[in-house]
Formats: C-alpha cells, sequence, structure tokens
C-alpha cells in the first residue's frame, strides 16, 4: 500500500510541475514590473529641476578654492 501512495505522489509531480512553472512565470514578470517602477521613480528623482542650488552650498557653480 505505501508504493501506491508513492506511485501517486510520481503521477501528482507532473501537474506540480505545471503550477511551479506558472508560479515562477508569474513571479519573474512581477519582479520584472517592479524593477521597472523603481527605474522609472529614480528617472523621476534625478531629473527634477531646480536642484541644481543644493549641490553647491556656497551658490559658486564652478569655482574652485585656490
Amino acid at each position: 500500500m505505501a508504493d501506491k501512495t508513492d506511485g501517486e505522489r510520481r503521477q501528482g509531480a507532473g501537474p506540480s510541475k505545471g503550477t511551479r512553472q506558472e508560479r515562477l512565470k508569474l513571479a519573474l514578470r512581477e519582479n520584472l514590473k517592479r524593477r521597472k517602477f523603481q527605474t522609472r521613480e529614480r528617472n523621476k528623482a534625478s531629473a527634477a529641476p531646480g536642484n541644481d542650488h543644493e549641490a553647491c552650498p556656497h551658490g559658486e557653480l564652478g569655482k574652485r578654492d585656490s
């Protein structure tokens, strides 16, 4: 009777592999969406106008101390 149970598990491995493939496919798709969203948000933050004055605390752009 234990052999029958093992055989049933082995036969059931086929469909579970298909569901595993589907889960992996969905996980990869969600990961890609998340990464694209993060990239878009980073680009928005770096392209924000008017932040140049914050780069230099003294307001002297391009000048160096001699």
